[in-house]
């Protein structure tokens, strides 16, 4: 699975292109996510004051990524005799929670796609 999720990696370039592509007067505060990849900080402000909503989505994705690599690696740690029992559930079940989340917001953003879409212009 981690092999697989190595594809992502082209996902990692377009945002670092993206945020290369920045003009030079916006100030970006990255935002520190932790566990299920959400916000725990204020997300990131553009010079305006508002949420950059691409950031905040490659933000997420990337922390949805890393905590999915930590429950493979648990589990193959536990296989391996390396990790307890109780280290591999913990992993796989915020591993878990972190992919749930990430698909409910997949859903939500297709479903608002969707109404835009629907909209007479």
């Amino acid at each position: 699975m981690i092999e697989a999720l190595a594809s992502l990696s082209a996902f990692d370039k377009a945002v670092q292109a993206a945020a290369l592509s920045r003009p030079e007067g916006a100030s970006v505060q990255k935002a520190a996510f932790s566990g299920l990849g959400g916000v725990a900080g204020a997300g990131t402000a553009s010079a305006t004051g508002g949420a950059d909503f691409s950031d905040i989505m490659a933000q997420f994705a990337t922390g949805v990524r890393d905590q999915l690599r930590a429950g493979e690696a648990a589990s193959i740690a536990g296989i391996q005799g390396k990790a307890t029992a109780q280290q591999v559930v913990e992993a796989v079940m915020s591993a878990e929670q972190s992919l749930q989340t990430a698909v409910a917001i997949r859903d939500k953003v297709v479903s608002a796609y969707l109404e835009l879409s629907r909209m007479a212009i």
